[in-house]
């Protein structure tokens, strides 16, 4: 009986220590995976988003994005969920929603920029009837010197503001751009024959060794870069 009940104690011993071992184990080798938390469902969120991006499908025509440009934004996101998000230049907001919606189901935030008040009053009435207030932060102001106060850290970046100081802003947001993270651009020509800086902008980034950098030439043409390492 006595050698029983040792052998059994050892066993739970042993399997303890298996459940211990293993969660330390995959926070070693997946360490993403083991903070990663699952999608947040709200299907009254969902179906009201799709109604508003539905009724007002074509209304985007003031230096918006297209709707297949917002879809890829928001993919990206779901993709690898990140939570904290800067998008410079906000128009009226068809980015900024469906990078918002993409938010609501990670549980992150997004801050947007614009300077022009007509439509940043504009964005915040779309953002009110796309039900998606909550997880935004509008801020008027002029991105230059905004991008260069925010205290980050982020893990997606869209900018989609004046082209010639995409570069500029591209090194203001780097270092508060977290390892894993991803600054994507608008109006990217995969040639590199951009217009208004967006060459220069591309060739620039693409210089970076710590970054991997495609572009996707459908819709409105989006760079996208991975920040492997934070140098």
């Amino acid at each position: 009986m006595y050698l029983l009940f040792i052998t059994k104690m050892k066993f739970m011993k042993m399997n303890l220590s298996f459940h211990i071992m293993i969660p330390l184990l995959a926070a070693m080798l997946f360490p993403g995976l083991v903070n990663a938390q699952p999608l947040k469902g709200n299907p009254s969120l969902d179906e009201k988003v799709k109604k508003f991006l539905s009724d007002n499908s074509r209304q985007w025509y003031d230096m918006n994005v297209p709707a297949s440009d917002g879809q890829l934004l928001y993919d990206i996101i779901i993709k690898n969920n990140y939570k904290s998000a800067l998008e410079i230049g906000t128009s009226t907001g068809h980015s900024g929603i469906w990078i918002a919606w993409a938010l609501s189901k990670t549980g992150g935030r997004l801050i947007t920029i614009d300077i022009d008040e007509g439509r940043h009053r504009e964005a915040l009435e779309n953002f009110k009837q796309a039900g998606l207030s909550d997880y935004i932060d509008a801020r008027l102001a002029d991105a230059h010197q905004e991008v260069k106060e925010l205290k980050g850290p982020f893990d997606f970046v869209f900018s989609d503001a004046d082209k010639g100081w995409y570069k500029n802003y591209f090194i203001d947001v780097d270092p508060k751009l977290v390892s894993g993270g991803c600054f994507t651009a608008h109006n990217i020509s995969a040639h590199g024959r951009g217009y208004g800086g967006t060459g220069e902008f591309l060739e620039y980034i693409k210089s970076k060794k710590n970054y991997e950098t495609t572009v996707n030439s459908d819709g409105g043409g989006v760079s996208i870069s991975y920040k492997k390492s934070m140098k």
